[in-house]
């Protein structure tokens, strides 16, 4: 491609020449930017690499485009803004040394080369001059365009020290492995697993962020793989490395549960972008492990593991750090992920769909979403039976929404009048017997009506 081309279309790069050459400092564009102009990705981020005024390079652009809102960082000679929605990156050429304890750098004033060699990965490490004698050129100190072409993730050093230095990058490899679709040198798997233990000294926040870009990947299960297999993943997410391994008894087998997850993961990632219904996928099935039993005759059983695998997302939460606005969405699927397979044979009553209507709510949709991708049989007749059986269920939840007209279910005698008829305070006894109407509603026993409720209060209200 024609990497000046390509430059031109942004006119902040001209102005940045200008500036370059009014300060007579070396400046380049490094790092994510070139490699996503080479692989004509969305491109959100320009790292600038100056070799000389660095800070004051930056807060002249700033001005000449028109910035106030310019962040500077002088300790780390690093300057960042906000221009038309792109963020624009600063850094002063500098050497980087690490602390055992601490994965941030120690720095010093730097050259070029040294610059380069402190970072990621090869294909991070391209820069393109944007000085008028040689504006465009591609450096390429460690032939990160043939790894680009190759599609291989590597280090521009020696791997160990890499991680060493900050073992966040072990995450970042796998990252961009599963957004790129790239493999993984051999040597990161080898240098990660030995190293893997030195991710205690990176925050929690830190890794989280860099996890859930993996399952915001095209396919995380990529990403998810290079985890289990490296052995990180007992680090990073120990409840999921202990789904993998399969256990055989004579002619019993049972499917691999994290492989299986993996694929369930895939199959949702390719109808929603919602990170949550993914990570839903993912820890669907976490309480195997757990509630697997042999019975003879039967096979293997994981009876409760949808309540138990519900129960434990709170505590998974609050470790991983994970917004706890999002636990209840993933509790809930979690827990009812087997509930609408149940609802399939002929005798199911309307009560058993409205309980799941009312259980789910505005998460039916997601639920169904989930338990179609959960089917992962080889075998197409099987597969096709199933999804068939889940299009049985929405029907009957179509017919008895529209018998019942439960979008906005709650019961039609409110808090209020049982206080009054009842003669109570606010009290959680309230709370009971506005659930005994809803249940009635539920259970077919009376109509959703205010007429049939408020009898059906007259009718209980002795019994609290």
């Amino acid at each position: 491609m024609n990497i000046i081309k390509q430059l031109l279309k942004y006119d902040f790069l001209k102005y940045a020449s200008n500036i370059a050459g009014e300060l007579e400092s070396e400046v380049y564009i490094v790092g994510g930017f070139v490699r996503d102009l080479l692989l004509k990705r969305e491109l959100s981020d320009i790292d600038f690499l100056i070799v000389g005024k660095g800070l004051q390079f930056a807060e002249t652009f700033a001005h000449k485009m028109g910035i106030e809102d310019i962040v500077i960082y002088k300790n780390y000679g690093t300057a960042h803004f906000v221009y038309k929605g792109i963020n624009f990156e600063f850094v002063a050429a500098r050497k980087e040394s690490y602390r055992k304890t601490s994965r941030k750098p120690l720095i010093s004033e730097g050259t070029f080369k040294d610059d380069i060699s402190r970072r990621d990965f090869t294909i991070n490490t391209l820069a393109v001059s944007i000085a008028k004698n040689n504006f465009g050129e591609l450096i390429d100190t460690y032939d990160g365009l043939g790894d680009i072409e190759n599609k291989i993730i590597r280090t521009p050093v020696d791997p160990e020290k890499t991680f060493d230095d900050d073992p966040l990058r072990i995450l970042r490899a796998f990252r961009f492995s599963s957004q790129l679709n790239f493999i993984v040198a051999e040597e990161i798997m080898i240098a990660a697993e030995k190293l893997r233990d030195r991710l205690k000294i990176v925050s929690q926040e830190r890794i989280t962020d860099e996890f859930l870009k993996i399952m915001k990947s095209p396919k995380p299960s990529i990403g998810l793989k290079l985890l289990y297999t490296s052995q990180i993943m007992e680090i990073v997410f120990p409840e999921i490395a202990r789904m993998g391994g399969v256990e055989q008894r004579e002619e019993y087998h049972h499917k691999d549960v994290f492989y299986h997850t993996c694929q369930v993961i895939d199959k949702v990632a390719e109808i929603s972008d919602d990170v949550w219904l993914r990570f839903t996928a993912l820890v669907h099935d976490i309480a195997k492990p757990q509630t697997k039993r042999f019975v003879e005759g039967t096979g293997w059983t994981f009876h409760g593991h949808e309540e138990i695998g519900a129960r434990m997302m709170k505590s998974i939460f609050k470790r991983m750090k994970l917004p706890f606005g999002k636990l209840e969405y993933v509790e809930k699927l979690v827990r009812l992920h087997l509930r609408p397979i149940a609802l399939v044979s002929d005798d199911v009553t309307d009560s058993a769909i409205r309980r799941l209507i009312v259980n789910a709510d505005e998460e039916l949709d997601d639920l169904i979403k989930l338990c179609r991708a959960d089917i992962t049989s080889k075998n197409p007749q099987k597969v096709s039976r199933y999804l068939n059986n889940y299009e049985i269920v929405m029907k009957k939840v179509i017919d008895v929404k529209e018998k019942d007209k439960l979008r906005a279910f709650q019961s039609p005698v409110r808090g209020e009048e049982i206080m009054k008829v009842c003669n109570l305070k606010p009290s959680k006894k309230v709370g009971e017997i506005k659930s005994a109407i809803e249940d009635a509603i539920l259970d077919g026993i009376i109509g959703n009506n205010y007429e049939e409720a408020y009898k059906y209060l007259l009718k209980i209200k002795d019994k609290f």
